[in-house]
């Protein structure tokens, strides 16, 4: 019976984190109070601070959580090779992670200055950065970099335009990766030209 809290710690904490992104996505950020997000759980304000103190906490916590595929990514990148057929495993490992988060990345999408004012708008920020560099070469020239940048971009980009558009997900996924390694493979095969 000692272990039974724990796994309902864990339970309420997932449950929180859903109903908030629910109530973040609906109403906005700025618009949910955490007396929403526990009446909507039938909780406790207390409750509720047992596990998150603000929204803050909340939408870090999801993030962390639904981002950890991008965290493992770049620690896996770092250590591989600067092949072309790298830089296509990275930008196919991104698609995944941002297609298992997309709740999340919508909700991003959506309220993009929210995000730039809180905490996790610098850390999102630093993991683009960090990415772009996992795909470019060091030396670059500028063109390079913005075809390196505009490839993983057009992940982002695909899951939020193509959405709307008539076809399987698959396909329109897999159309969007097709432009992404055209744009990375466009700048890995000249390394150092200037244009």
């Amino acid at each position: 019976m000692g272990s039974t809290p724990q796994p309902r710690r864990g339970n309420t904490r997932q449950r929180i984190q859903d109903v908030a992104l629910e109530l973040f996505a609906e109403q906005g950020y700025e618009k949910t109070s955490l007396r929403e997000i526990s009446e909507k759980l039938d909780v406790t304000k207390a409750a509720l601070y047992y596990h998150f103190k603000t929204k803050e906490d909340i939408l870090i916590s999801i993030f962390e959580d639904l981002n950890r595929p991008v965290e493992e990514l770049i620690a896996w990148g770092k250590e591989q090779p600067r092949t072309l057929e790298t830089k296509k495993e990275i930008l196919v490992r991104y698609s995944d992670a941002l297609a298992a988060a997309a709740p999340l990345f919508r909700f991003m999408q959506e309220n993009q200055a929210t995000i730039r004012d809180l905490s996790i708008g610098e850390t999102i920020k630093g993991r683009v950065v960090t990415l772009v560099d996992l795909i470019k070469e060091p030396d670059a020239p500028l063109t390079d970099q913005v075809r390196c940048f505009t490839a993983l971009f057009a992940l982002h980009a695909g899951m939020f335009a193509l959405k709307d558009f008539d076809g399987d997900p698959e396909d329109k996924r897999k159309a969007v990766l097709e432009v992404a390694f055209d744009l990375i493979t466009q700048a890995h095969s000249r390394p150092g030209h200037a244009g």
